[in-house]
């Protein structure tokens, strides 16, 4: 069968279970259908095989089933897993909570926002709208005071024209869409600022309540109330715990017994359920009070100090009191936010009591009347009456063990089965007792485990898989085990309430193979490139001149009077460089050379020599 397939079947199966159970007088949700039809197929006691396609026969017999289930409204078990579907699926974590809150604020402004961003406004007439609208989105923003309230508007008008007169439309509307939507929210913070700071200063503040006195009353009631139904809800767990450890020992017929025992234990997981509801929320109450009196006490301060400001100077700049409005209002925002937190915690407790099974199974008399006087003892009376046993490692030194003293962050350690006993869980059929940490902490595969006895630790560690496996078939057969126990990483096909669709593919079996694929790297082994490798040698040379020109320069700094004690200020120059010049000239010229003849020097035919000198040299004129 195809996934297409199988989803289509299990819609048709949800919504003629859901036909036949309105039929007979009962609406259910999707999600509780869907939960059922996963229970039945998980129970092995029916015989559903999710490995081949359910004929119309199983598809018949799965229905009855279902609706049998689903319309026994004495069943504690059905009460348990309606409890679970309520409270998955109206609880949220304060994180999420509170990004749920902003989203939801953001779509409601939508389209205001949209309609000032976009505006062309030109006229008088519609910049009068324009301005208009950017009160009205002030106002929404903030929430503080109704929209519909004319003093409200006209104090939230006037706060506005203090910081954004009309006159600034047209530079208003020149700004990009996202500039105009930053402004709009910072307006909405300094405006809210300037209204709370009228009613700290009560000159203002029309139809803007006192939150912090509201929540100084509303915190405490809240956790008062919240503790009084937990310790009611552990007062049940804890006798049905006591009677069932009785019906146990007595280890008599059943026919003895007024109340069946199975009656028994799923009223106790229906009381232990309601238990650790109770606690997550008690627990994000105490939480909540922490950051009331966070923003409390933040928003006394920033108050005192923007009154400060102000009253001591006749002229502020809006550079030192707007970061103070800003402040002011995101905190005002931030106890806004607790006060719907608070209400969305409180509201659960009212939601929660119609699906108490424990109280209506037996009333206190008969409880009384059962217990015939029986000592009750509490988790803590439990834990303190075991607390001298400690595992010996040295007789299970094959497992690994955890203590107090020598684990890190002892009490945060994720406990398997919500930190109740798996060895009992199995051995007592069922019954739920607390672990004591303390007695030894048994970590198997990654997992840690709680036991209530030097005995049960001992057991379950010796065969530690055995009893896992074990734990994990009774839940197939009490399917609120697995929501209380926190079992659903061992069922692959189960996933929680909040994350259940009607049209998930339930009864199809988990695919253990899938199509893979991988990848390797090219060049595995690092590379040895050298960045600063140059093959050109002049490229080279050209690198040494430079360092070597670096050591001949020196940097140097001054400071004057008018730059002292205000920056640091540097300068570098450079060396003087040698300099050189000529001025020698040469210059050359050229003279007759001198030339003288002598006649006569040889003799003649007289006896006497007669020598004649002739200078042939040229004129220099010539």
């Amino acid at each position: 069968m195809s996934s297409t397939q199988a989803e289509s079947v299990i819609r048709n199966i949800i919504r003629e279970i859901a036909q036949t159970c309105l039929s007979r007088g009962q609406t259910l949700s999707e999600t509780l259908i869907a939960f059922m039809v996963k229970a039945v197929v998980l129970d092995p006691r029916n015989h559903f095989n999710v490995d081949r396609t359910l004929t119309k026969q199983d598809v018949q017999q799965l229905i009855e089933l279902c609706v049998d289930r689903l319309m026994d409204q004495a069943s504690p078990t059905l009460n348990t897993i309606k409890m679970q579907v309520y409270f998955d699926m109206n609880y949220t974590s304060p994180r999420e909570f509170v990004e749920m809150h902003q989203k939801v604020l953001q779509s409601r402004l939508l389209s205001l926002s949209r309609e000032i961003t976009d505006s062309r406004a030109q006229t008088r007439e519609d910049l009068q709208g324009l301005y208009s609208k950017i009160v009205s989105y002030v106002m929404q923003r903030s929430g503080l005071g109704s929209p519909t309230d004319i003093s409200t508007v006209r104090e939230t008008t006037a706060a506005l024209q203090s910081v954004f007169p009309q006159s600034q439309l047209a530079t208003f509307m020149s700004l990009l869409k996202q500039d105009k939507e930053k402004q709009l929210t910072q307006l909405s913070l300094i405006v809210s600022g300037i209204r709370l700071f009228n009613k700290d200063s009560e000159k203002g503040g029309e139809g803007i309540q006192n939150l912090p006195a509201i929540l100084s009353e509303a915190v405490p009631a809240a956790v008062a109330d919240t503790e009084r139904e937990l310790a009611g809800a552990q007062r049940w767990a804890w006798q049905y715990t006591a009677l069932l450890e009785k019906v146990c020992e007595q280890d008599t017929g059943q026919s003895e017994h007024p109340v069946h025992p199975d009656l028994l234990k799923q009223a106790l997981y229906n009381a232990r359920q309601h238990e650790a509801f109770l606690k997550l929320i008690l627990a994000d109450i105490m939480m909540s009070a922490e950051e009331v009196m966070r923003l409390q006490s933040d928003l006394k301060t920033r108050m005192a100090l923007l009154r400060d400001t102000v009253h001591s100077n006749t002229t502020v700049p809006t550079s030192h009191v707007f970061p103070h409005f800003t402040a002011v209002s995101s905190l005002w925002a931030g106890l806004e936010t607790e006060m719907l937190l608070l209400s969305a915690l409180t509201n659960l407790l009212p939601g929660l009591r119609p699906f108490l099974s424990a109280q209506s199974l037996l009333s206190p008399e008969q409880m009384e009347v059962l217990l015939n006087g029986l000592q009750v003892p509490t988790d803590a009376s439990r834990c303190a009456a075991s607390t001298e046993e400690r595992v010996a490692v040295s007789e299970m030194c094959s497992r690994e063990w955890c203590f107090p003293e020598s684990t890190a962050n002892f009490e945060s350690v994720p406990l398997q089965y919500k930190g109740f006993c798996g060895f009992t869980l199995v051995k007592k059929n069922g019954l739920l007792l607390p672990g004591n940490p303390n007695i030894g902490v048994l970590k198997h595969k990654e997992k840690f485990y709680a036991f209530s006895s030097k005995s049960a630790a001992h057991a379950f560690a010796s065969e530690a898989d055995e009893y896992s496996a074990a734990v994990v078939e009774m839940a197939r057969r009490r399917p609120e085990l697995i929501q209380l126990l926190q079992l659903h990483q061992e069922f692959a096909s189960v996933t929680p309430y909040s994350e259940m669709q009607s049209g998930q593919k339930l009864l199809v079996k988990v695919i253990s193979k899938s199509d893979a694929s991988m990848q390797t790297e090219i060049h595995p082994l690092e590379t040895n490139i050298v960045k600063s490798h140059e093959w050109n040698e002049w490229e080279l040379r050209r690198k040494a001149i430079k360092l070597a020109n670096l050591r001949n320069k020196v940097t140097r700094s001054m400071q004057t009077d008018l730059s002292h004690m205000r920056r640091h200020n540097s300068t570098q120059t450079f060396l003087p460089k040698d300099g050189s010049s000529q001025t020698k000239r040469d210059g050359e010229s050229n003279v007759p050379k001198p030339q003288v003849y002598l006649c006569g020097l040889r003799g003649g035919t007289s006896a006497a020599t007669n020598m004649t000198k002739v200078d042939l040299t040229r004129a220099v004129d010539e």
